[in-house]
């Protein structure tokens, strides 16, 4: 530990740095106030501190009296950058799957084409399909497509890859929007996400251009309790990005 540091903050290096070595697991028993006084010679005050910012900040989940115990972390995606979701699980060294709900060529409504910056409605691709990680559903998918930009989208095999996959290697993306709101399933979007009654979701909706036509209009929900999403970046004196 770094003697340099506030003796609270070295409690919580010691922590953290069983919790991201994996040594000490999702639903692990960590270290009570008392033992933690007593392996550190700490006061109880300096534990307690310890412990409820460790807690605060979503690594530890605290059951009186019962004990402490190494939350299970939500997955998190960005919201700076486009990008495959199956990359995303895979990269945490998980198995990603993909179910096709549905797909279609339909007339766009108005407000579809409104989004579309089209000048009337015309016929888009609309796909629906779930992500699995683990087996779990983390993520349902409801994309529309411009078929004059991607016209063979309706075409691929979406179970050996992602929708996301398909148009990053095929149309160059130069601009994107998002736009996040929290928000209760409907019956379906609840029973295809395998949620409990009044769980909230996370809806991410997102435009994509390239070369200054709307290239897909999508809208990602996540169940709350098992993702998050974020968003890190430079910025000048004043906060604004880079």
């Amino acid at each position: 530990m770094n003697q340099m540091l506030p003796l609270y903050m070295q409690v919580k290096d010691h922590i953290l740095g069983h919790i991201q070595s994996g040594t000490w697991a999702a639903g692990s028993r960590v270290p009570s106030e008392n033992e933690l006084v007593e392996s550190f010679g700490i006061s109880r005050m300096t534990a307690n501190r310890a412990l409820r910012e460790l807690s605060a900040d979503g690594y530890l989940a605290r059951v009186p009296g019962v004990g402490t115990f190494v939350k299970e972390q939500a997955a998190r995606t960005s919201l700076m950058e486009l990008r495959n979701i199956a990359e995303e699980i895979e990269s945490r060294g998980h198995t990603h799957t993909l179910q096709l709900i549905s797909r279609a060529k339909v007339m766009a409504s108005q407000a579809l084409a409104d989004e579309f910056e089209w000048k009337a409605p015309q016929h888009a691709f609309h796909l629906v399909v779930l992500h699995l990680e683990n087996g779990l559903p983390v993520q349902l998918e409801s994309r529309w497509v411009n078929p004059f930009i991607a016209a063979d989208f309706m075409i691929q095999n979406f179970t050996k890859q992602t929708p996301t996959a398909y148009l990053l290697n095929t149309v160059p993306v130069d601009e994107l929007e998002h736009s996040v709101e929290a928000i209760m399933p409907d019956a379906d979007q609840q029973k295809l996400l395998n949620m409990r009654d009044r769980e909230p979701c996370l809806s991410l909706h997102r435009r994509s251009w390239s070369q200054g036509k709307v290239v897909t209009v999508a809208t990602l929900i996540y169940p709350a309790s098992r993702y998050a999403l974020h968003s890190r970046y430079k910025t000048n004196a004043q906060g604004k990005p880079l």
